[in-house]
């Protein structure tokens, strides 16, 4: 099914390619604008430059934001796509949008482009997306939209009625309806539901639900995301400290912060930029080699502690069978941990605190070290006919495990006190510093059993 729809879009992108190279305006205008928004933001995607040109003088402004409200923000092309529009036709194209969509295309810009567009645009548009501008990223601010429905509380749902319908063509949402006071205050908030249900004679203060739940300008985007999620709303009103509505944030605006936090702390676990698949090789290997430069000198100083312990090694040549089985163990108990961790972090538990959830990540790290501990301890015993040498291998990979557990537990979150970003406990580091603990752990162990398993 999946495959004859693809084929079916493949078609249809073909004939509306041809109908726009073939200077056949109506036609193409006809077929495009059945297209959902998404599908011709993918149409617009895939065009070449050449083709985008014609295009901008086949379909209006108003009808190219509409959409661009869903190509993706963090879209590389999108200053390449504003240059080579003519000026006005962008300022008019940015003012159709949505402003908080508008906003964020404009943040790829230069200053003196950004400027340069604002000043072909109305003043109040031009306002709103400098209000906007102005607020620091990841931020309510940065993310929230001035485009919603506010009523006064002192007038009936009549009259509510009547400014709805003025003012829905231009609201990014009108399920929530907000109550303001006389001092331009957040009153409360009314539902859709409540406006059409109830009798249209009573006022809006007698009906609005006077509880409201808001975020702060200055929040940041991973607390609004998880205010939204618990209360499972549509949208939240953002406020300034005087409680004054400045805009609100919808749903579909969490999704991508959800979806942008969740991909920068899988780049964190990582080590690495996750987002552009599509890269120059020499720009990713650039960003790639700070990390593996840094982990590298670590690993360096794994090379030096085995180097330190050669003398037993070659006196017990079989410990250096087991180094890698070791290191490698405790690195993926160390990386589970730190995943739980920057999850923990993320949606944090509030029954929990830091330190009892360092416990019971310690608690953790002592059952999982204990039960590998031991059954290595009877696969090598077995194997070598050496239950010391057993135990050694055992009791070495079951410490292992608990520190690279606490390790990944312990150091996200002390990222976190600090200031810092817990994802950047990347995978690749709590790997590498468990190698050098587990071989430090590994061979302090076994230089008290070596005179026992050699004799053996």
């Amino acid at each position: 099914m999946a495959e004859v729809e693809n084929q079916a879009w493949l078609e249809q992108v073909k004939q509306l390619r041809q109908l726009l190279t073939a200077a056949e305006p109506t036609a193409f205008r006809t077929t495009f604008l059945e297209l959902h928004s998404w599908e011709q933001a993918q149409f617009f995607l895939g065009l070449e430059q050449a083709e985008r040109l014609t295009l901008y003088t086949v379909l209006t402004a108003s009808e190219v934001g509409n959409f661009f409200d869903d190509i993706d923000d963090d879209d590389q092309a999108l200053p390449e796509f504003l240059a080579e529009m003519p000026s006005k036709f962008a300022a008019k194209m940015l003012t159709e949008m949505y402003t908080d969509n508008a906003v964020d295309i404009l943040e790829h810009l230069d200053k003196g482009t950004i400027n340069h567009l604002l000043a072909q645009m109305p003043q109040q548009s031009a306002l709103d997306m400098r209000r906007l501008l102005h607020y620091e990223d990841e931020t309510a601010g940065a993310i929230m939209t001035t485009e919603f429905i506010a009523i006064a509380a002192d007038q009936t749902l009549a009259a509510a009625m009547v400014a709805l319908r003025a003012n829905a063509a231009d609201a990014e949402l009108i399920y929530y309806v907000y109550v303001l006071d006389q001092a331009q205050r957040l009153a409360g908030i009314i539902s859709l539901r409540d406006l059409i249900v109830n009798d249209q004679q009573k006022m809006v203060q007698e009906i609005m639900n006077e509880r409201v739940i808001s975020v702060q300008v200055t929040d940041d985007q991973e607390e609004v995301a998880q205010t939204i999620r618990d209360y499972n709303f549509y949208a939240i009103p953002v406020t300034d400290d005087e409680n004054r509505l400045l805009g609100i944030i919808t749903v579909d605006d969490i999704i991508d912060v959800i979806d942008d936090e969740a991909a920068s702390d899988y780049s964190g676990l990582a080590g690495v930029d996750v987002e552009d698949t599509s890269e120059n090789p020499l720009k990713a290997a650039a960003k790639r080699l700070p990390w593996l430069v840094t982990l590298l000198f670590l690993g360096m100083s794994t090379a030096s502690l085995i180097n330190h312990y050669e003398s037993l090694v070659s006196e017990a040549s079989v410990l250096a069978v087991f180094i890698s089985l070791i290191t490698g163990t405790a690195g993926n108990a160390g990386t589970q941990s730190l995943a739980v961790a920057v999850r923990r972090l993320a949606f944090p538990d509030q029954a929990r605190t830091f330190l009892s959830s360092l416990l019971a990540e310690m608690v953790t790290g002592v059952v999982t070290g204990l039960v590998t501990g031991v059954t290595i301890t009877l696969v090598v015993g077995f194997w070598k006919h050496s239950f010391i040498l057993g135990s050694v291998i055992g009791l070495a990979m079951c410490c292992a495990i608990i520190v690279a557990n606490l390790a990944g537990s312990f150091i996200p979150g002390l990222m976190a006190r600090l200031g810092f970003d817990p994802a950047v406990a990347s995978g690749p580091f709590i790997s590498t510093l468990s190698d050098l603990t587990s071989v430090l752990i590994y061979f302090s162990i076994a230089q008290y059993f070596v005179t026992s398993f050699v004799q053996h």
